[in-house]
């Protein structure tokens, strides 16, 4: 990890890029730091299984611009010996997926029954996670953009859509091969990592981002780098905004027609996921080009952009600073719970407590961008 002190960091790249990775960041703090998991708005949680809500887009969209933000790296990649490519590549992977497993292991202690403090066992220390996912998301693709070039993106990314649909059937219960208990994924996961580094949010071991489920991940990452590529060969035009919103259309359309046998579903990735997220990032990036690149109209990006250009470390801190929160005591609750209950639920119904929380949460991490970047520090893994 290195921090820039360059202020043309991000030379090379376009505005919009940098709002849509800063709007994702905003949204996917206000979904991850609601006040009380109980008192959720509908679109702030995500589908209980089969289904989308707008929670589900966050993710897959900071996937897709990194695919993005890699088709312009990889103009200086490409230019590498193999040696120096693969340690650069791999670097990158093994310290992003370091740092999601260490904020899984964070704070390294816990409390028993007894309410005694005792240290985490690295044994059931959950292994894959956010962190994770995005880290050999990119490894898979950046791999198969090197091997095949552009071209190659294409055919590895469609050729995986198509192969993980039969893959999840044929391996999965006979009787209902897309449910919780019995798909592809889980028996994967359950062999090869174990339950006690699982996820456990389902109330049984189940991990979203487990490992069968990056064949379709990845796909999101390769969409973003053949739509950046895209965008650099035929610039921010009026007619790449046409292309990208007729594009985004096309993939919704096919997206609810696959949905009909092969669910639209997050937690395991499907195909018809992959097919409808994609299609509304296009529409979002053809709707970001338009206004910033085409219409200049630019006086309100710059929130996004304090978040969009420190999006790692923004990240991290976002889990990092409510974690330390929810561990000092207050009376007997603790400071997150204090703040919570005298600044929000004194005067507000839960639903609109919890949200609020999370909206002056997001502030709270953005105001940690915003000094990084007026002090032109930016982190680089």
């Amino acid at each position: 990890m290195t921090i820039d002190h360059q202020s043309k960091i991000l030379n090379n790249r376009y505005l919009a890029l940098d709002v849509l990775r800063g709007m994702t960041i905003a949204f996917m703090i206000i979904v991850n730091t609601p006040g009380s998991w109980r008192d959720l708005y509908a679109p702030l949680a995500h589908a209980d299984w089969h289904g989308f809500t707008p929670t589900d887009l966050v993710f897959p969209t900071f996937l897709f611009v990194v695919g993005n933000a890699m088709s312009f790296a990889l103009k200086k990649l490409n230019e590498m010996s193999s040696s120096d490519f693969y340690k650069k590549v791999f670097k990158r992977a093994a310290l992003i997926f370091l740092i999601g497993w260490l904020l899984n292991y964070f704070p390294f202690f816990d409390y028993n029954e007894a309410g005694v403090m005792v240290a985490v066992k690295l044994s059931e220390v959950r292994l894959l996670g956010v962190l994770q996912r995005i880290a050999l998301s990119y490894l898979l693709a950046a791999l198969v953009v090197y091997w095949t070039g552009d071209k190659g993106a294409w055919i590895v990314g469609l050729g995986s859509l198509v192969i993980f649909w039969p893959i999840m059937y044929f391996f999965g219960d006979a009787g209902d091969p897309y449910s919780l208990t019995g798909n592809a994924q889980i028996k994967l996961d359950l062999l090869l990592i174990g339950e006690k580094r699982m996820y456990m949010g389902e109330g049984i071991p189940f991990d979203p981002e487990g490992i069968l489920s990056t064949l379709t991940s990845m796909v999101n990452v390769l969409a973003g780098f053949i739509v950046g590529k895209f965008i650099q060969k035929k610039g921010n035009t009026t007619s790449t905004v046409q292309v990208l919103g007729i594009a985004g259309i096309v993939l919704l359309a096919l997206a609810y027609l696959w949905d009909l046998g092969f669910p639209i579903n997050k937690k395991i990735w499907t195909s018809s996921y992959v097919l409808l997220t994609v299609g509304w990032d296009l529409l979002l990036l053809a709707g970001l080009i338009f206004l910033v690149e085409i219409q200049k109209l630019t006086r309100w990006t710059y929130f996004f952009q304090a978040f969009g250009r420190n999006p790692l470390i923004l990240y991290v801190c976002s889990g990092v600073v409510v974690s330390i929160f929810s561990m000092i005591p207050v009376g007997d609750t603790t400071f997150k719970g204090w703040i919570y209950a005298n600044l929000f639920t004194s005067w507000l119904d839960p639903k609109n407590a919890s949200f609020l929380f999370a909206i002056a949460y997001m502030l709270l991490i953005w105001l940690i961008g915003l000094w990084m970047d007026k002090k032109k520090i930016y982190v680089k893994v």
